[in-house]
C-alpha cells in the first residue's frame, strides 16, 4: 500500500482524473457535437492514454467501471490504475444537501477491480455552501460513509482516496470557503480517525479555497495559495502523507497557475509536510477534446496539446513555473 502512494506522489507526476461517470461524459462530448457511444468514448480514452511519454508526467490514472479494460496499456507503461467506486449521490433528509452512496455492495466490486490490477479508489462527496449549508448533520452523515469506504478498501490492501469537494456553485466569498473548507477536513479526519484509517496509506483529494463563481471575483494565485494552506494546517494531520487537487470549476490556466503558487509558497513545509500535487480532470483534457472531436486524423494534434498541458502541470506541481 506505501509503495502505490509512493508511486502516486513521485516528483514531477499527478494523478488524471478519466472517471466521468457516464452522465458526465455524454455532457462533455455532447458539448462538441458528440454521441456517447461506448465507441466514442473508448476512442476518446485511447486517445488521452496513448499520447507520448505520458507516463513521465502521470504516475496513476482514475479510471470509471466501464474503461478497464485500459488497466493492461496503463500497467505497460508504468501508470498505476485506479477506479472511482462510490455510485453517485442521493437527497438527504428531502433537502437540497447530497450525500454520496456506494457502500452496498462495496466489498465484492472491490474484490472485482483488485482481481484487474486496481490498485487504489476514490469516493466523492460534494459539500455545497450557502447561508444554511453545510449543515452538522449532513457533514456527519456525508463524511461518516466516506471514512467507512476508506477503512474497507485499505482492509482490501490497497489505497484510498478521499474527495470532499467543495463546490465553486454560489456567491460566496473566499473567506466563507475558507471556513466551510475546515470545518469539513476537521470532521473528516475526526471520523478517520475514529474508524482506524491509516494516514499514511490515505491521499486527500481537495478543492482550492476560492470565491464563489457567481460572486463576480477572481482569486489572484498568491490569495488562492495563502488561504488554502492555512485551511489545511488548521484542519489535515501532518500524518497524512499527501494532498492532491481538484480542478472543479477553474480553467486550465487558473487550476495550473493556483497549484504552482500553492506549491511554491510551502516550500520548506512552511504550512505542513504533505506532498502536494493534482487530479485533474477538464483542466488537462478540455483543449485536446476540442481539438479530437471524434476524428481519427485529429489524434496527433490533439495528443501534442493534452502533452503539452502535462508538460505545464508537471512543473506547477513542483513549483517551477
Amino acid at each position: 500500500m506505501n509503495s502505490t502512494v509512493q508511486r502516486l506522489l513521485a516528483p514531477y507526476k499527478g494523478i488524471l482524473a478519466a472517471d466521468e461517470s457516464t452522465k458526465t461524459i455524454e455532457k462533455r462530448l455532447m458539448a462538441y457535437g458528440l454521441q456517447s457511444t461506448e465507441e466514442i468514448k473508448q476512442a476518446y480514452r485511447k486517445m488521452l492514454f496513448t499520447t507520448p511519454d505520458i507516463e513521465k508526467y502521470i504516475s496513476g490514472i482514475i479510471l470509471y467501471k466501464d474503461s478497464l479494460d485500459f488497466i493492461p496499456l496503463l500497467n505497460q507503461k508504468g501508470i498505476t490504475a485506479g477506479i472511482k467506486v462510490d455510485e453517485g449521490l442521493e437527497s438527504f433528509n428531502g433537502t437540497e444537501e447530497e450525500v454520496t452512496k456506494g457502500l452496498e455492495g462495496l466489498s465484492a466490486r472491490l474484490d472485482k477491480y483488485i482481481n484487474l490490477g486496481v490498485r487504489f479508489t476514490k469516493w466523492r462527496a460534494v459539500i455545497k455552501i450557502s447561508n444554511i449549508y453545510p449543515s452538522d448533520t449532513f457533514l456527519e452523515e456525508n463524511l461518516g460513509r466516506m471514512s467507512k469506504y476508506a477503512k474497507m478498501v485499505q482492509e482490501k490492501e490497497i489505497t484510498p482516496i478521499v474527495e470532499p469537494e467543495v463546490l465553486l456553485d454560489g456567491n460566496h466569498t473566499t473567506a466563507r470557503c475558507e471556513e466551510t473548507m475546515t470545518k469539513t477536513l476537521k470532521k473528516l479526519f475526526e471520523l478517520l480517525i475514529k474508524e482506524n484509517v491509516d494516514l499514511d496509506n490515505l491521499l486527500l483529494k481537495s478543492s482550492m479555497v476560492l470565491p464563489g463563481k457567481d460572486s463576480g471575483v477572481e482569486a489572484l494565485p498568491l490569495e488562492v495559495a495563502n488561504a488554502t494552506l492555512r485551511t489545511f494546517r488548521n484542519s489535515v494531520p501532518n500524518k497524512l502523507r499527501g494532498i492532491v487537487f481538484l480542478s472543479g470549476g477553474q480553467t486550465s490556466d487558473q487550476a495550473i497557475n493556483n497549484l504552482n503558487e500553492i506549491v511554491k509558497l510551502n516550500i520548506g513545509n512552511k504550512f505542513g509536510p504533505w506532498d502536494i500535487s493534482f487530479s485533474y480532470s477538464r483542466a488537462l483534457q478540455n483543449d485536446a477534446l476540442a481539438i479530437w472531436i471524434g476524428k481519427i486524423e485529429n489524434v496527433t494534434n490533439a495528443q501534442e496539446v493534452f502533452g503539452k498541458r502535462l508538460q505545464m502541470v508537471s512543473k506547477a506541481r513542483m513549483g517551477e513555473l
